[in-house]
């Protein structure tokens, strides 16, 4: 291939890309990638080509021309090779070459071989099943996975599943006067064995649904009232909210994340300890 002819190919690669054909982008890039593999921008075209394919959840080729992005970019400067690299390195599961990644972009993990557990502390991610959106806390496992928080109302979605979201956030959440970044969500890594369960319960107090929170949060099950769940525009959404963490009195129905019998144990658990201020009833599996 002439050099003449590869920069029509580029030319014509970057306006499929603005017209955001992907795959007809990487797909050029990936002709004139094969002929010139380390001219002076091959890097950013090795990222873009790669980048196409994440777009479209083409995870193997990602994994595949990420790599070569990421040999051509400096480490430890936050190049944006190294993020994407980690992303589809963990989805293939290949975690030598995700902790790679994340050292090359410039982050310290911990060292071992296996899945990285760094327990990054909390953030959000805004779950997409079929269209249906919810943002959920997560325990951030590593700079791209983490473990559900929340109780989801979405159909089929359950605490405890690990999500693999991307790097840039979509959204904030303050808590407390602290930001949260909101992620969106890649693809479901690790469902989780945990059922989702309604139940009505009343509480003298709202102290009470407090410790019923607890109370399950300490056996790794999941405790979500009602009143958590806010209806949100996409809009209002994506942008930087104010959350309360506001329990409140009265009957109301409680989502709970727990196998049946041990969800009723705890119940009866909680209720007998201030009964008969405490009490529930109607306890059914959803989905």
């Amino acid at each position: 291939m002439r050099k003449s002819e590869a920069e029509k190919l580029i030319e014509r690669a970057y306006q499929a890309w603005d017209a955001e054909e992907w795959l007809t982008a990487a797909g050029l890039l990936e002709r004139v990638l094969a002929h010139f593999p380390d001219e002076e921008p091959s890097g950013g075209w090795w990222y873009d080509a790669a980048l196409g394919h994440k777009v479209m959840r083409n995870w193997a080729k990602a994994y595949e021309l990420g790599r070569e992005a990421a040999a051509r970019a400096p480490r430890g400067e936050g190049d944006p090779a190294y993020w994407n690299l980690g992303i589809a390195a963990t989805i293939q599961r290949d975690w030598v070459t995700a902790r790679q990644a994340w050292e090359g972009f410039g982050i310290t993990l911990p060292a071992g071989d296996g899945a990285i557990e760094a327990r990054l502390g909390p953030a959000c991610v805004r779950l997409d099943t079929g269209g249906e959106r919810e943002v959920v806390w997560i325990d951030r496992l590593c700079p791209t996975r983490g473990r559900v928080m929340n109780v989801p109302v979405t159909a089929g979605r359950r605490y405890g599943e690990v999500v693999v979201h991307d790097g840039e956030p979509t959204g904030r959440r303050v808590v407390d006067g602290r930001e949260y970044p909101v992620f969106d969500e890649l693809l479901l890594f690790e469902p989780s064995g945990l059922p989702t369960l309604t139940v009505t319960v009343h509480a003298a107090e709202a102290a009470d649904i407090e410790a019923l929170v607890d109370l399950f949060g300490r056996q790794d099950y999941g405790a979500e009232p009602a009143s958590s769940f806010e209806t949100l525009c996409s809009c209002c959404s994506a942008g930087t909210l104010e959350q309360r963490r506001d329990t409140h009195a009265g009957t109301q129905r409680v989502s709970l994340a727990a196998p049946p019998q041990e969800a009723r144990r705890l119940l009866a658990e909680w209720a007998g300890r201030q009964a008969p201020a405490r009490s529930w009833k109607g306890l059914e599996p959803v989905g």
